[in-house]
């Protein structure tokens, strides 16, 4: 295996302005090396990681990094800003910048390397050094550890040794194993409680802290918060011990450990997993990077919870999506979240089944659906049997559809404990012809029991029993009850007028639905409002035979939602101008997206200049959902943009539907960014940075007489 990072991967002169130029000029360094395949689809995917949240960090540090089907092995390359880039940080720009690629499946040792790289930014030493290093091979050997700052273990000394990275602690920066750390705490607790030491002994120790960092990656923010507030409560004279929940591993906390704390932070972006684990005491929630810029207020506000006798919300009864919302998240907000959990974990029961079904319609025509089993007729030689074997294992992947709709958002609602309720009660939902509506409302009902249940004070004894008995034993009972003999038939004739009214959709009332969908797949490019406008159009094709109005709405809303990246790449095109050089290059990725219904593919544009380019987008993703509509366009799949076109009712005219909408996002973009005032002083779009520097220079010279 290659060094992850050598002379070739470091520039100690990065002289450009912005964090996409140095994105790519560190990129094309690793495309050089064959560790980037894809220039622009990497660079796509470190843009949206950068979206998700800004990557600089306090003390002059960019850190852009994602994980990419385009890299072939984990890489860092290092730049050094003398002018300093602007990559989001509350104390201004940064002039070290690290881009760290990672894999789609990399492996734990190397995201080890990784997450040690990020505890040593946290050493002033070792950032010290990066600044004052004279060449890029010494550079190379610092960041690999062959050269050390300081006393602290060097990078490479930490993967080798493969020291579990999720038990980091206070001790660990000075050398003990977090194994031994877990288990000193761990006897420490146990000697506590065998002697019975007094309150004065009690008082005497240190206060016990535990934490959890995590971060959408599980790169970088998750070790960097970790190793500031291990640094924090060393100062501060805590004893802290951290769980790094991230892509180099999890590995729990002792329960001992846990139980001993005397209180709890959490930093994180992503959800904590097993969160319960750490209820019944004082807690901190933050997010990520506030574990790594303000450590010790954290410590402080937690010592503070405990003084006071404040304990978290789990063992008041709340919920893992209560736990893991923001504190000023409403009751609206959340039932959001636990809807959106649901329909996440079931969107890919969709595409593979609807795929699958649409593939069978496609080799063995449309009398495929009245195929006998292919346990009772297959022939290896026949099209037809390999049509039938496609719509049959299409059709089983359609059947799980509202029973993991409904046990998921019951998992969001109540961990997992809701699971059995809630595949319980989508499962009646399904079979007595609630459809989608019904496995909302089992879900809910599902998450709500279990809750509920979980309220009831149980005696020590019966605990145990509880998660693996009890609560499935009573909460499937009760939503079974429910289901069959209270709310399963009003939801069930609910279901099915709404099949009948979309059923009878035409003319006028078609186009506006088709409007409305359009709309709706271009306002937030892949967020909660394009989500619920998916789960409607998938909702209607996942039975065995759906409506023709149903595969046209399922027609329009991916037609709509190809247009919004389709239109960036066009305009991109035409009017290049308008656009940044980064822009211009995410453009060109932007048309394989768009082409495969992958909106996402707009969101670097909107990120930039949202009050233009979303607007825009749905301004054209309305006029594709109206034509596809009113020219009748059908789809079976779920999925595939204009890789599934042989399978679209009137393909010619679909094509001309998505092609009208991208021209008006196109004109409407164009003419939009084209009224934008140049702020005074700015670079002409268009204009190369030497010109204008010429141009500057030209206007410093005095004036002849």
């Amino acid at each position: 295996m290659s060094d992850m990072i050598t002379a070739d991967l470091v520039d100690l002169d990065l002289s450009v302005e912005t964090k996409e130029a140095a994105a790519r000029s560190l990129a094309e360094r690793m495309v050089a090396l064959g560790r980037v395949t894809d220039l622009e689809g990497f660079l796509a995917d470190v843009a949206a990681r950068e979206a998700q949240m800004p990557t600089g960090l306090d003390g002059g540090i960019g850190i852009p990094h994602c994980r990419s089907a385009h890299v072939t092995e984990p890489t860092l390359a290092f730049g050094r800003s003398a002018a300093g880039i602007d990559f989001g940080a509350a104390d201004g720009p940064a002039d070290l910048i690290f881009l760290i690629a990672a894999p789609a499946g990399a492996d734990d040792a190397h995201l080890t390397i990784l997450s040690s790289l990020a505890r040593q930014l946290m050493n002033a030493e070792f950032t010290d050094a990066l600044r004052s290093v004279g060449d890029a091979a010494a550079a190379a050997a610092l960041i690999r550890g062959d050269a050390a700052p300081a006393a602290d273990a060097p990078v490479a000394e930490a993967a080798a040794a493969e020291a579990p990275v999720a038990e980091a602690s206070v001790a660990e920066a000075e050398g003990t194993p977090s194994d031994s750390v877990s288990a000193s705490a761990a006897a420490s607790a146990d000697a506590d409680t065998a002697t019975g030491e007094d309150t004065d002994t009690e008082a005497a120790r240190p206060f016990r802290i535990v934490a959890v960092t995590s971060c959408p990656t599980g790169i970088a923010h998750t070790y960097m918060a970790a190793e500031s507030l291990e640094n924090a409560g060393r100062e501060a004279g805590v004893e802290l011990v951290v769980e790094t929940q991230g892509s180099a591993g999890f590995t729990r906390l002792d329960p001992a450990v846990i139980a001993a704390a005397d209180g709890v932070i959490f930093a994180h972006d992503v959800p904590v997993r097993e969160k319960d684990r750490f209820g019944g005491k004082p807690t901190v929630d933050v997010g990520v990077k506030a574990g790594i810029n303000r450590p010790a207020a954290l410590i402080t506000e937690v010592r503070g919870k405990a003084a006071r006798g404040e304990v978290s919300a789990s063992a008041k009864g709340g919920t893992p999506v209560e736990r893991t919302g923001e504190s000023g998240d409403n009751y609206g907000t959340k039932l959001r979240k636990w809807l959106m959990t649901g329909v996440s974990y079931m969107v890919p029961f969709v595409a593979a089944g609807g795929l699958l079904i649409a593939l069978g319609f496609a080799i063995g025509g449309w009398e495929i659906n009245k195929a006998p089993s292919v346990m009772e007729h297959f022939s290896w030689t026949q099209v037809d049997s390999w049509g039938a074997l496609l719509f049959q294992i299409g059709g089983v992947a359609f059947g799980f559809l509202i029973p993991v709709l409904a046990g998921y958002i019951a998992y969001g609602m109540a961990d997992r404990p809701g699971l059995v309720p809630g595949f319980v009660g989508g499962m009646i939902a399904s079979n007595i012809a609630a459809g989608f509506l019904g496995g909302l409302v089992a879900g809910l009902l599902a998450g709500g029991i279990v809750l509920a249940i979980q309220r009831i004070k149980i005696p020590p004894v019966l605990r145990g029993i509880m998660p693996v008995v009890v609560i499935p034993l009573i909460s499937s009972l009760i939503v079974g009850f429910l289901m069959f003999v209270v709310v399963g038939k009003p939801i069930a004739e609910a279901q099915k007028g709404m099949t009948d009214w979309l059923s009878g959709l035409s003319g006028t009332n078609a186009v506006l639905l088709g409007v409305l969908l359009g709309l709706m797949m271009c306002f937030d490019l892949g967020g909660p409002v394009n989500k619920v406008a998916y789960a409607f159009a998938t909702a209607g094709i996942a039975v065995q035979d759906p409506s023709d109005s149903a595969m046209k709405v399922m027609a329009a809303v991916m037609a709509a939602g190809m247009v919004p990246p389709l239109g960036m790449a066009l305009a991109t095109t035409v009017r290049k101008k308008l656009f940044t050089p980064t822009e211009r290059e995410n453009g060109k990725a932007a048309w394989v997206l768009g082409a495969s219904f992958i909106s996402e593919g707009a969101i670097p544009f909107a990120a930039a200049d949202p009050l233009r380019v979303i607007p825009a987008s749905m301004a054209g993703g309305a006029v594709t959902g109206a034509l596809s509509m009113a020219f009748g366009a059908t789809l079976r799949a779920p999925h595939g943009g204009i890789f599934v076109v042989p399978l679209i009712g009137n393909p010619f005219l679909y094509l001309v539907a998505i092609a009208a909408g991208v021209c008006v996002t196109t004109a409407a973009v164009i003419v939009l960014k084209g009224l934008r005032k140049p702020v005074p002083g700015a670079v002409e779009p268009g204009t190369t940075e030497e010109s204008a520097a010429a141009t500057a220079a030209e206007a410093k010279q005095p004036v002849a007489a």
